[in-house]
């Protein structure tokens, strides 16, 4: 597997050296069109020269040539220079007898309405200038090959190749080095990483620039060893107080167990023991019930069943259901804006989790108000179904209300004035959001609100 480093390093190395593959053919074909211009400018000088010295001057075949290799000292390689009449279609003149005939191939491409024509074929360059005077209309051609330019262009391409190979050396090297400069954090970050143990999972990692890419990827990481360890602490928790619970009705129950059994007692003693142990029991069905839920509460939305649940009926069924548990308890349930369209009074979720977290809400408010007294009150509005459980129990203080729907959490008010877990609103908090809604809580001197909103089925 190959690491971030070398790939990084391969990636940089092959952009730039495109980069300077498409830099190196632009530079040698505009190389090669400027030394062609150029020998076109000098063939078409030639020809000028030529053409001057043989019509304006009229000076002898002989004279001509003389002239002609005085006005350029270096002739041009293959160089040939010759006249040709379109009226008698004959080559008046030629620098080079012997070359007429590669001139005479290219008079068929001569076209009177272009003033000058620019040819070429293999190594050899021709410059084709049409002269009128008079009746008569003459082409002065000239070629030659440009054999300083081919020079050039080959020593040119060796210069690019060379340039390049080094580049790509170069590039090698410093993009291993930037890779590794740019890596440089991420070993820092592993190594930070590593030393984390959950003796010590408050660490977290740090980073000098928290607003680049690796800044925003340590915070993100951060912020999942927050997670980390809010759910360490919460299983710290929850396996204390589960040993803490436990052990108290077990202890009990062994303790009378035992007793029970060291001699023979009297009926009405065996009875008294069998109550106590009955209501001990008791304590650990609820307590594991409690646990059951909180553990399905915690399933994920996308595996959980839902179906459309008519929601005052599912109220009414949990008030019958607690109220057959509890013999002191009272329900009070209050229905205002009772809608007319069924389909408000539906909302999609899980019906027995949806029945757990009123059983818990109601059963909360009961256990903690003075005349065991439960006022619910339903209501639908824009969209929403908003279930408010009051009771007239004592005030939460304000330092245990952000914490109330922790795990295990009881305030100080509430664990001397009533038996309990800390489980059951922590089960309603995770109904809650499995299902999309809200829960929030109010409590003053009067008494103590639970409210709760869920999307209904009404359409948009």
């Amino acid at each position: 597997m190959i690491n971030i480093r070398t790939r990084l390093t391969y990636q940089f190395a092959v952009l730039v050296t495109l980069i300077l593959l498409f830099f190196s053919l632009g530079v040698y074909f505009f190389s090669k069109l400027y030394l062609e211009k150029r020998f076109y400018k000098r063939l078409q000088d030639r020809a000028i020269t030529t053409t001057t010295l043989l019509f304006d001057l009229q000076q002898t075949d002989s004279t001509v040539l003389r002239l002609i290799e005085t006005a350029e000292k270096k002739l041009l390689l293959n160089e040939s220079i010759s006249v040709y009449n379109e009226r008698s279609r004959t080559i008046l003149f030629s620098t080079n007898p012997a070359n007429t005939r590669f001139h005479e191939q290219f008079i068929p491409q001569l076209d009177s309405a272009v003033h000058t024509l620019y040819l070429h074929k293999d190594d050899q360059q021709l410059v084709a200038i049409r002269l009128t005077g008079g009746n008569s209309s003459n082409w002065v051609i000239a070629s030659g090959i440009d054999q300083e330019g081919h020079e050039a262009l080959i020593d040119l391409k060796k210069i690019l190749l060379v340039m390049i190979l080094a580049a790509i050396l170069l590039l090698g090297m410093s993009g291993w080095l930037f890779a590794d400069r740019a890596l440089a954090p991420m070993s820092g970050i592993i190594k930070q990483v590593n030393s984390i143990f959950p003796a010590n999972v408050e660490k977290r990692v740090t980073h000098p620039n928290r607003s680049d890419e690796i800044g925003e990827l340590v915070s993100t990481f951060n912020q999942l060893l927050d997670r980390i360890e809010q759910a360490l602490n919460t299983q710290k928790m929850f396996i204390a107080n589960v040993s803490h619970e436990l052990k108290n009705p077990l202890t009990k129950i062994n303790s009378q167990i035992d007793v029970a059994l060291i001699q023979r007692r009297a009926p009405e003693v065996y009875e008294r023991t069998l109550h106590s142990l009955q209501e001990d029991a008791r304590t650990l069905t609820q307590l594991t019930n409690a646990l059951l839920e909180l553990a399905n509460s915690s399933i994920q939305a996308n595996t959980m069943q839902v179906e459309p649940v008519r929601m005052d009926e599912l109220l009414w069924e949990t008030k019958t259901q607690l109220q057959a548990w509890h013999d002191d308890y009272i329900v009070q349930l209050t229905f205002t804006d009772f809608p007319d369209d069924e389909d408000a009074l539906l909302t999609q979720g899980n019906r027995a989790a949806l029945k757990v977290l009123l059983m818990n809400l109601i059963d909360n408010a009961c256990k903690f108000s003075p005349a065991k007294t439960a006022n619910v009150t339903f209501q639908v509005h824009d969209r929403t179904i908003r279930i408010a459980v009051f009771n007239e129990g004592p005030q939460i203080p304000a330092a245990d209300l952000v914490h109330i729907f922790q795990p295990f959490f009881r305030g100080n008010s509430t664990a001397l004035s009533s038996k309990g877990h800390g489980v059951g609103l922590a089960v309603v908090d995770q109904v809650t959001r499995l299902h999309k809604g809200t829960i929030s809580v109010q409590s003053t001197t009067e008494g103590t609100t639970f409210t709760l909103i869920l999307a209904n089925n009404v359409p948009f």
